[in-house]
């Protein structure tokens, strides 16, 4: 692993301070090209390094705190139910945001719900339990776990990448359509629902199935999301109740 800087020549001082040290990864044999990338972009990324630093389990800690510090969603007292929570990143930003370990400040005191395929390790403030949430029954069982309905629903998932961008796109849109599905019959009214999705054409339905059922609907990539990224979140405030099913009955 190398070094390189920009700025005054090695052995030569400028008189402007450090040069801007780039960490670039030597070629291995056996190693792919792509991996040789992907670790030279995490070695050279702030939001990797300052959540080490921090104590997150992920950079993805910071797409959620860059979308709460804009929209305030996650309020001391509030029920949030995190989707896909593995590793935890989020849900570390919820248990602080939320006040779900309590303190002595007389705030409310919060809920933090992760679900996940997989197992995750424990996280303090934080219930996390291992649920396809796609299956039947997930949504009563969110809503037994929290002791009533959530006040927000979020979703970091992505679909297991295919190689094909349009395939993928495809894939996360189904997955965060079936997110909004379980967020309509868990959230209480005036919820928020916020969920990652890739930019690509597909998702027109599932935005206007949200607008029927939140009063805003927002769009946004936050700082924290990599700019050679398709992803983008949206941020659905303002749950009506279930307006759909309501629809279906008249």
């Amino acid at each position: 692993m190398t070094t390189t800087g920009k700025g005054s020549r090695a052995g030569k001082s400028s008189g402007r301070g450090q040069r801007d040290l780039r960490v670039r990864v030597k070629t291995a044999k056996g190693r792919k090209l792509s991996s040789k990338l992907w670790l030279e972009r995490q070695l050279n990324d702030p939001y990797v390094a300052r959540a080490k630093r921090e104590g997150f389990r992920g950079r993805a800690a910071f797409k959620i705190l860059e979308l709460d510090d804009k929209y305030g969603f996650l309020k001391p007292g509030a029920r949030v139910v995190d989707l896909g929570c593995a590793p935890g990143g989020w849900c570390q930003v919820a248990v602080a945001r939320v006040n779900a370990l309590g303190d002595k400040s007389g705030k409310p005191r919060g809920t933090v719900l992760g679900v996940d395929l997989q197992e995750v390790d424990p996280i303090a403030g934080a219930e996390i339990h291992q649920l396809d949430f796609l299956s039947d029954g997930a949504d009563d069982l969110v809503k037994g776990w929290l002791g009533g309905r959530a006040d927000v629903v979020m979703s970091d998932m992505a679909a297991a990448s295919s190689g094909h961008k349009g395939t993928d796109h495809l894939r996360i849109v189904a997955l965060v359509e079936a997110a909004a599905q379980l967020a309509f019959d868990v959230l209480e009214p005036g919820g928020t629902f916020v969920a990652k999705v890739l930019s690509g054409g597909a998702e027109t339905e599932m935005q206007a199935i949200l607008k029927r059922n939140f009063e805003k609907v927002a769009n946004v990539k936050p700082p924290a999301s990599r700019s050679d990224s398709s992803e983008k979140f949206v941020v659905a405030t303002g749950f009506r109740g279930q307006q759909d099913q309501q629809e279906d009955t008249e």
